[in-house]
């Protein structure tokens, strides 16, 4: 009852909120959530093209001596047998969309896709498969590639196949942004009108991209993450092709150039030195404004209001269904609220 008559007041609902999320213990459970989002956001482009490179030094003209599974859910695959890899040499690493394509001798393919939780290590041979998170481990003569997974979703999977037709069939199709032009990385984006982020994070449409680099994309591009592709200025694709090839090719090679001194361990999507993305409430490093955010399910979109929205705050869409007309548009109502 006395929520109740709270809640009719004025304003009331949006400095109840912020109470809250700016109180001492939501900032501690928010930092507790942003720590475990860490461990359960999935590698995108960048992530496994370093992956790639640190694999290449240590299993690259190396034969498979043996392929140990801990998890009966990650191999999606009868034929061929898991064991038909054994002994054959390692001639070829390939990404494929957000997967990883290991080729061995006769044209047999380890295809792991890593989905959320999953996470590469590499460990000494014949490293043992311990704990929960342990799904499976690819021997070497120079170590192990141990794949684990955080939680019980059981969703990164192992597939074993034969010739490229197959390779082919898992391949979303998204286009790769590296090997094309503006009109076909617009077109792509076109096909169906969508907003910015949903365009951009589609596997069947960009491939590689998620939802820390794109945030990452529509900053650079300085456009909202809400603008549908159909109505888009030519300016405006030039900024968005640009800042997309431009933010991942940065962190390819950053994380490339990581990877070359230690196998990436600790892969996640808050790195230092973005932008936006998992810098909510930080300031924009090209404006100064405070970054803002949407959350919705496991995830969150990062923007800043003043270079990509045109200082209007977008709706979250829990909170502003909750708070309706109370709900500030914006920066300039949000600080005012704030001060109330």
């Amino acid at each position: 009852m006395i929520c109740s008559s709270l809640c009719r007041v004025p304003f009331m609902p949006v400095l109840l909120s912020w109470v809250w999320e700016n109180s001492h213990s939501r900032r501690s459970s928010f930092r507790g959530l942003r720590h475990n989002l860490q461990a359960t956001l999935m590698p995108e482009l960048p992530d496994i093209a370093a992956y790639i490179s640190a694999l290449q030094p240590r299993i690259l003209e190396q034969p498979v001596t043996q392929v140990r599974l801990a998890s009966p859910f990650l191999l999606r695959t009868v034929q061929p047998p898991v064991a038909s890899v054994h002994g054959r040499v390692v001639r070829e690493l390939r990404r494929i969309g957000k997967r990883i394509a290991i080729g061995v001798e006769g044209d047999l393919w380890l295809v792991l896709h890593l989905m959320i939780a999953g996470r590469l290590h590499w460990r000494p041979t014949g490293a043992k498969l311990g704990g929960r998170k342990s799904l499976a481990a690819f021997d070497f003569p120079k170590g192990s590639l141990v794949i684990t997974e955080a939680g019980t979703s059981h969703r990164a999977s192992l597939h074993v196949i034969a010739g490229e037709q197959s390779l082919a069939s898992l391949d979303p199709g998204g286009i790769d942004v590296f090997a094309s032009d503006l009109n076909t990385f617009r077109d792509a984006l076109k096909a169906e009108n969508r907003t910015l982020k949903r365009a951009l994070t589609d596997p069947r449409i960009v491939s590689g991209v998620g939802n820390a680099y794109s945030d990452e994309i529509l900053h650079a591009a300085q456009l909202s993450p809400i603008k549908q592709t159909h109505k888009l200025e030519p300016g405006e694709w030039e900024r968005l092709f640009t800042a997309t090839r431009d933010t991942l090719q940065l962190w390819t090679h950053r994380l490339q150039v990581e990877a070359e001194q230690s196998f990436p361990e600790k892969v996640t999507a808050f790195r230092t030195g973005m932008a936006v993305h998992g810098r909510y409430g930080e300031p924009c490093p090209r404006c100064g404004q405070k970054i803002q955010r949407i959350r919705y399910a496991n995830n969150e979109t990062n923007y800043c209001a003043q270079c990509q929205t045109g200082g209007k705050v977008l709706a979250d869409r829990s909170l502003s269904r909750l708070l309706r007309s109370d709900w500030p548009r914006t920066l300039e109502e949000l600080e005012a609220l704030k001060r109330r």
